[in-house]
């Protein structure tokens, strides 16, 4: 069975319901999220491993295991090495967020991985900015920036990552992030980094606790200030730490797809969304790396409804407490929080 088929699914009037309904995104990769024509056509353009006929992509991005799909995302991180290769997967990216209905998003680059591929930090902000004005002029969509250091390279990439956004970083960049593989990777050695750039008015977002235990998670609160924990899942195993992230208010970021397909979480059925729910922890529904887990967030807000047995209604708090979530000014929050309520309502009355 493919992992399509395994998803579970909400009624198709609750898939229709939530394929118009207005959205942000906050976990969701630059890289990650190239469509497989993208793909295809920086294959194309710098021809190798990767497969440039979009039809192989879906074999090519079979995992084994975390490990696997680290490895074979960095094998298309190394199809981005001109700033033109950046435009043409920044604007992609925006083109299927607005399609879905995304009015904002917080999108995770790693432009240390770009710069070491041959594109200088100065053409990697022009190219990613001059998307950002373009598809908010013309796609009605907010694009702000998450700057993430990729945890394989160490504390190396930590301290570049830093120097780029406190140097070159635009107004847009909101925050700093940690991805990459968790294990061998501790959290604790990039204390000093984020709290520089805590210092310099950016917010502190790394990914733990996805394929390593609560520990990770505590470490990236207590020692990185973390404001959002990417993924989190492991969260469930740590009582204390649960009834914390509800106290502190410390939202997750939950892709129940992704933590399926790279067998951080063994089935659906076992995926501690409900979990995160109950203990009062806010969590916030997004897609990752969609692309590669044959996914959208369209569909992760229909598993997600699934496993949490919500209605139109429930969605639609879903999609509003995302929203207060975001790093977004108060006037955006409370732009698209409106027209959340205004199509949720809409809807209800044409049933009525």
């Amino acid at each position: 069975m493919s992992l399509s088929e395994a998803q579970p699914r909400p009624s198709a009037a609750l898939e229709t319901f939530i394929a118009g309904l207005h959205k942000v995104e906050l976990h969701v990769h630059h890289v990650g999220s190239a469509s497989p024509a993208v793909v295809a056509e920086l294959a194309a353009r710098h021809p190798g491993r990767v497969p440039s006929d979009p039809a192989a992509l879906a074999d090519y991005f079979t995992f084994t295991d975390f490990a696997h799909f680290v490895e074979l995302y960095l094998s298309v991180v190394d199809l981005v090495r001109t700033p033109e290769d950046i435009w043409t997967l920044t604007h992609g990216i925006a083109e299927e967020l607005a399609r879905q209905q995304v009015r904002y998003v917080e999108l995770t680059c790693t432009p240390v991985t770009n710069v070491n591929a041959g594109v200088p930090i100065e053409a990697f902000v022009e190219a990613t900015e001059d998307v950002r004005v373009a598809v908010e002029r013309d796609l009605g969509l907010t694009m702000r920036w998450i700057w993430d250091i990729p945890g394989e390279l160490g504390l190396p990439a930590g301290v570049e990552t830093l120097k780029y956004a406190l140097e070159h970083g635009p107004s847009t960049l909101i925050a700093l992030g940690l991805g990459g593989p968790e294990i061998g990777v501790p959290r604790p050695q990039f204390a000093d980094v984020f709290a520089q750039a805590r210092a310099a008015g950016l917010h502190s977002i790394p990914h733990a606790g996805e394929t390593t235990g609560p520990q990770t998670i505590w470490d990236a609160i207590q020692l990185l200030g973390a404001e959002r924990i990417g993924h989190g899942t492991s969260a469930v195993q740590d009582p204390l730490l649960l009834a914390y992230l509800a106290e502190h208010r410390i939202p997750v970021e939950v892709s129940p797809t992704s933590n399926i397909a790279t067998r951080a979480v063994a089935t659906f059925a076992e995926h501690p969304l409900r979990r995160l729910v109950e203990a009062g922890v806010p969590v916030s529904i997004n897609s990752d790396d969609p692309p590669m887990f044959s996914t959208t967030l369209t569909t992760e807000y229909g598993v997600a409804a699934a496993l949490l047995d919500l209605d139109e209604a429930g969605v639609a708090d879903l999609a509003l407490a995302a929203v207060d979530h975001t790093f977004a000014p108060e006037e955006t929050k409370t732009a698209v929080r409106d027209e959340i309520r205004s199509y949720a309502s809409l809807e209800s009355a044409q049933r009525a």
